[in-house]
Parts: C-alpha cells; sequence; structure tokens
C-alpha cells in the first residue's frame, strides 16, 4: 500500500465540496460527612494509583470513580479545588467535574509528559492552530475493519484538505486490523519519521500499541483499549460506554432519579446498559428495572406494565432504530410514553423512513453536531452524503469521527495545556480529561414526524 495514500485521494471532489462552505446539575444523596469519607478513601486509592499496573489499576480507577460519583456537585468542585497541584486524585476528580458538564477549577497537573516540539515543530498560530509535521495515519485498509475505516479515512481528509494553513506531511499505514499489525505499523511509522501518529482503529490495536509505554512518538489512539493511554499520549473514541454515561447525566441533570433500562442483547446494546446502570446508580438514581431483548423484541408487555408499578420517572433505550419501533408502542399502551425516553446513537441505525419511524417520535438521543445543527468548515451533512458514500447513512458518525481527528491532530496542544478549554468538532464539543481521555459533549436530538430533529438548547 502507498503510504502517501492521501494524495491518489479524490481531492478534487474534496475541494469542490468544502469550498463553499451549562446545565444545572443535582446534587447527590451523600451528606457532607459521607462526602468527607468517600474523598479521604478516594484520594487514598490515587495515592496507591501510580504503583498498580493491568486489571489491578483498572479495578482501582474505577472504585476511585465510584466513590467520587456519590459527591455532590458543590462539594466536588469544592474539594477539586482545594487539592494541591500535584496532587493524584486532582485527574480524577476533574474527570468527574467534565462528566456532570461542570468547569475545572484549573488544568490538569501534565508535568512535562507531552512533547509538540519534535520535528522542531513550528510555533502555534493565535487560535491555537498547531499541527505535526510529519503525521502518520494507522488505519486497517485492508482486513476485516478496512469498511469501517473508509469513511474515518475520509472525513479525516475532508479536514485535511480543507485546511489553508500549514499541514503536515501525511502518510497512511495499513495495520490489516490486526494487533501484530498495528504494532508493525507504528514501528514503520516511526522509522519514516513520523513526529505524530493517528490511529490506530481497532480495540485490541490500541491495546497492543499501548503496552509499550515508553512510545518513541505520541500517539492519538482511535479507540479505547484495555487501559488508559500512556503519559503523553491519547485516545479518542465513540465508545457504547459513553453513550450510557452521557445518558445517564442526561437524566440526573433533569432531575429524573428512577429508571427502567432496555438493552439490546448486542455487545454494543450491553455495553451502553451496563454503564448507564452504574452511572445512574452511582449518581443516586434507581434503576427499578433492566431488560434484555432481542433485535426482534416480540411481546414484552407484561414486563413494561410490571416496570410501570415502579414509579419510573424514565426509560434508557441502549437498543437499535427498528427495536425502538417495535418497543413504543408497547410503551405507551404500559403508561410510559410520557416518560423521559432517551436512547443512544444506536437509535438511528435502521431509520431513515418517516412513516415508520413516527413511532421514535419523542425520543431523545445523543448526536453529532454536523449532522444534527451543520458545523462551520463542513458542508451540509444531505450534501456531503450526497456526494461521498462514505459521508451518509450510519457512516456519516465515523466521517465526522475522522474529521474530529484530524482536528485533535492540530489542536492537541491547546486541549492538553488550556484551562476548560473545547475544541467544536463534528461530533461534539472535545476536551481532554487528565488521562489523555478525550472527552465530547454531543449534541441532542430526538424525532418529530418520524424525522431526525435537533433538540432547542441542547434537550
Amino acid at each position: 500500500m502507498d503510504k502517501r495514500f492521501g494524495r491518489i485521494f479524490p481531492l478534487l471532489l474534496l475541494v469542490t465540496l468544502f469550498a463553499g462552505c451549562a446545565t444545572t446539575q443535582v446534587s447527590g444523596p451523600a451528606t457532607s460527612k459521607a462526602s468527607s469519607g468517600a474523598l479521604a478513601n478516594a484520594a487514598a486509592l490515587a495515592r496507591n494509583d501510580a504503583t498498580l499496573t493491568g486489571q489491578a489499576k483498572i479495578d482501582n480507577a474505577r472504585e476511585i470513580e465510584r466513590l467520587l460519583a456519590g459527591i455532590d456537585n458543590a462539594t466536588l468542585a469544592r474539594d477539586a479545588a482545594a487539592l494541591p497541584v500535584g496532587d493524584p486524585l486532582y485527574a480524577f476528580a476533574g474527570r468527574a467535574l467534565l462528566n456532570r458538564g461542570l468547569p475545572l477549577p484549573r488544568p490538569f497537573d501534565r508535568g512535562v509528559q507531552w512533547r509538540f516540539d519534535l520535528n522542531n515543530r513550528p510555533a502555534a498560530e493565535r487560535d491555537g492552530y498547531r499541527p505535526p509535521v510529519k503525521l502518520a495515519v494507522l488505519l486497517p485498509l485492508s482486513g476485516q475493519l478496512a469498511t469501517a475505516s473508509a469513511p474515518v479515512r475520509d472525513g479525516l481528509l475532508a479536514g485535511y484538505y480543507g485546511e489553508t494553513r500549514r499541514r503536515p506531511e501525511i502518510n497512511f499505514f495499513d495495520t490489516a486490523g490486526t494487533p501484530a499489525g498495528a504494532v508493525n505499523a507504528y514501528a514503520k511509522a516511526v522509522a519514516a519519521g513520523a513526529d505524530f501518529i493517528l490511529g490506530p482503529l481497532g480495540r485490541d490495536e490500541v491495546t497492543a500499541v499501548f503496552r509499550d509505554s515508553g512510545l518513541a512518538v505520541p500517539v492519538l489512539a482511535l479507540n479505547r483499549g484495555a487501559a488508559a493511554p500512556p503519559a503523553g499520549n491519547a485516545g479518542f473514541s465513540l465508545a457504547p460506554e459513553d453513550d450510557g454515561i452521557i445518558a445517564a447525566e442526561y437524566l440526573l441533570s433533569r432531575e429524573h432519579r428512577k429508571a427502567l433500562v432496555i438493552g439490546g442483547n448486542d455487545d454494543n446494546g450491553r455495553r451502553a446498559a451496563n454503564s448507564f446502570r452504574e452511572r445512574f446508580t452511582e449518581r443516586g438514581g434507581s434503576v427499578t428495572d433492566t431488560l434484555s431483548v432481542a433485535e426482534t423484541p416480540g411481546d414484552i408487555s407484561a414486563n413494561l406494565a410490571a416496570a410501570a408499578q415502579h414509579g419510573v420517572d424514565a426509560v434508557f433505550l441502549a437498543v437499535r432504530g427498528g427495536t425502538a419501533r417495535a418497543i413504543a408502542p408497547q410503551l405507551a399502551l404500559a403508561g410510559l410514553a410520557g416518560k423521559s425516553r432517551v436512547g443512544t446513537s444506536q437509535l438511528i441505525s435502521g431509520t431513515g423512513k418517516p412513516e415508520q419511524d413516527s413511532a421514535l417520535d419523542g425520543i431523545v438521543y445523543p448526536a453529532e453536531v454536523w449532522t444534527a445543527r451543520g458545523l462551520a468548515g463542513l458542508p451540509a451533512a444531505s450534501v456531503a452524503g450526497a456526494n461521498l458514500p462514505t459521508a451518509r447513512g450510519p457512516a456519516a458518525r465515523l466521517f465526522a469521527f475522522g474529521y474530529d481527528a484530524w482536528m485533535l491532530t492540530a489542536y492537541l496542544e491547546k486541549l492538553a495545556t488550556g484551562n476548560n478549554v473545547q475544541l467544536k468538532g463534528a461530533t461534539g464539543e472535545l476536551s481532554l480529561d487528565g488521562f489523555g481521555n478525550v472527552m465530547r459533549t454531543p449534541a441532542w436530538s430526538t424525532f418529530n414526524d418520524g424525522r431526525a430533529v435537533p433538540v432547542s438548547g441542547g434537550g
């Protein structure tokens, strides 16, 4: 595969196409005494975190998150601000604040871990734009993940060719969608003189590359591996777990405390449902019932009627559009249609026919800013989709993801060194937590007369 794949991309089409172109949070149930105890326990675990590896480190971080989740907003913000510079708990507390849509009291304590001066990279421009000199992109251009990589690649190149200022030399390396292929592609990129590496895309690929904690060239991975990125590296993903967390915070911020969870029995549905349940209950909510349904759910009216007796005030739907269409009338018969109903980004999968999708009216779901409201620098999603197959339908989400991946390579230093800095991307507003994870605040959409429409004021 020619490493300069970008040069044979249909540039003329891209140039033609793109030329024209803080919510109130509720307090948790913890008392001041309980909050103090939770913070002290979390602080002790955070001090020990640097000595751990593997699953022990993952479990330790998860317990810290659980303890902080039970602390109300005001107390968490106050106690985070009181932590001294360098305190290992600050990265955890700051991430919890960002998840709730709250500002950081100060920038994260990143030390000297980030390397933005490799290859004598020119200084940043006034808006923080500072792309690499030689950018390597690791994608599965062959193998089972090649189909998923195509819209990511095209979204990336749309942003790249749409930029009129200095751009890096860009080389593509095929990972073949395997862990060994990703490690090999990384080595080739380093040997070719790259000063920044974007990718790989697969979860196992990311885990394999991140096993080396002393990576010679920094990485922005395009998925979530088994552990946090090594110091000085970053990760960006559209993981189902994020949809669950986002939905939980959405409902909690609107005073909903009792939720019915309906999850698909596929991997995405299970992961989203589990993360929703964990976050919702840790933050003081109650999941009264959890139903796992097949893609064709059949008659679940008796289960829904029983759930309705438990006083639920919200329904979380971690299912595809076709499954939700079959469930929605049954929710109505059970008296749950008037409750706040929130789905995941999966909801739009299998939609597109208003006469059928009217059953989804009123269900709110996290959407990409680009597809929901449009984004400066990109044409309307409908226009892009009419010209590029990789920018239409379900692929549009990955196209937007690829566009944001390019933006992150150019503005990562600004996100890493600034305080409460956000990047307005195609998938949402992007920020960087204290562990190198890119966090995303999406737009919110719903269905009206069977058509997806943005929710005024973000929902």
